[in-house]
């Protein structure tokens, strides 16, 4: 059976692969198709689908955007994106601008801190990419301020602690929308890493589901079975499309693999299908 990943991200935001890299890799792996799914960027859809012409390989255009419901932060996954709309252009240009504002503002609190940091410096290593706290606690790790990653976001950068700081989020209605005006398909992702009990999960879903959302990932790395369950059950109830990826971000999270996840995951081409025939006309 023929197997996809629906959610996968490189070098140009916080995964370790290039887009190039991530082709050679699916390619190796056997997959027959995947998403790029970059956090709030398009910038490396061109030299992915450049890097898989003359393959069998289909690259989809897609995007991770951040955005903010009733205090959680939220992600919608755009998938069959034309990544080269004007509006959706302008909308990405924005997300990251107040990205970069956000992480000039956390270079200053790590330096208040006696941490010396220029957002000059980060770009200077990582590239001008679409950077995010996950660059932030590689830096820590790779200067001896933090042994790992998950404590560089224990002591430094989740929420509440010393060097986090809000950006400015969207309202997921906004980001469906933006999704929708580039002809792609919006997908709720992995919702049952937001911890949300059932009336919240059903709020979500429910205001999601008002404002056009297409689809819900129901198949991910992390998900035990009765998580996939569950999301399965939700999206029957609200008449959602099913997707499912890896979320592969590379070294970045090295228990998670391409295609695969933790080992257990299979995501079936004909996911992709019923993804692609119930596309409305014009999107």
């Amino acid at each position: 059976m023929k197997q996809i990943d629906l959610h996968v991200h490189s070098s140009i935001s916080d995964g370790t692969d290039s887009p190039t890299e991530l082709v050679n890799l699916a390619i190796k792996k056997g997959l027959s198709a995947f998403a790029l799914t970059d956090h709030d960027t398009v910038d490396g859809v061109d030299e992915a689908i450049a890097a898989a012409e003359n393959t069998e390989l289909k690259v989809i255009p897609g995007v991770e955007l951040s955005t903010h419901f009733d205090k959680s932060e939220i992600h919608i996954v755009g998938l069959f994106l034309d990544y080269k709309n004007p509006e959706l252009a302008h909308f990405l240009r924005v997300q990251r601008e107040s990205r970069i504002n956000r992480n000039i503002q956390v270079c200053q609190k790590f330096t208040e801190i006696g941490i010396p940091m220029t957002y000059e410096k980060i770009l200077e290593i990582y590239g001008n990419v679409s950077i995010t706290r996950a660059h932030f606690a590689d830096y820590l790790v790779n200067n001896g301020y933090t042994g790992d990653r998950n404590e560089a976001f224990d002591r430094y950068l989740s929420p509440g602690k010393p060097c986090y700081v809000k950006r400015h989020k969207v309202d997921p209605k906004d980001a469906i929308y933006i999704i929708h005006a580039a002809g792609g398909v919006a997908i709720l992702a992995h919702p049952i890493l937001y911890h949300l009990g059932k009336t919240q999960m059903e709020s979500l879903v429910s205001y999601c589901c008002e404002n056009g959302l297409d689809g819900i990932e129901a198949i991910y790395s992390t998900y035990k079975m009765g998580d996939e369950l569950y999301i399965k059950r939700i999206a029957k109830e609200h008449n959602l499309l099913i997707s499912g990826g890896s979320d592969y971000h590379g070294k970045n999270k090295p228990h998670i693999q391409l295609g695969t996840g933790m080992g257990h995951l299979f995501v079936p081409y004909e996911i992709l299908d019923n993804l692609i025939s119930h596309q409305p006309p014009g999107r």
